[in-house]
């Protein structure tokens, strides 16, 4: 019997609006919305993530952050 889907935890977030505009691009395609798009990522973030790709984004965004927050 499949396991029942439920939202269980609630969480306030905060996104650049760049990461928004993705996040319901993504549910929108996927035909979910934007919490249930988010559950799905991350529990199959690592079918969903390429190691070194994932690696490179993230020095990057931590290089860029501080000139983003001004």
């Amino acid at each position: 019997m499949p396991k029942r889907f439920r939202l269980t935890r609630r969480t306030s977030i905060a996104m650049t609006e760049d990461g928004y505009r993705r996040l319901r691009s993504f549910a929108a395609e996927a035909g979910l919305d934007e919490g249930e798009a988010l559950s799905f990522l991350f529990e199959n973030f690592d079918a969903v993530t390429d190691d070194e790709m994932l690696a490179l984004k993230l020095r990057q965004f931590n290089s860029e952050l501080e000139a983003r927050k001004r």
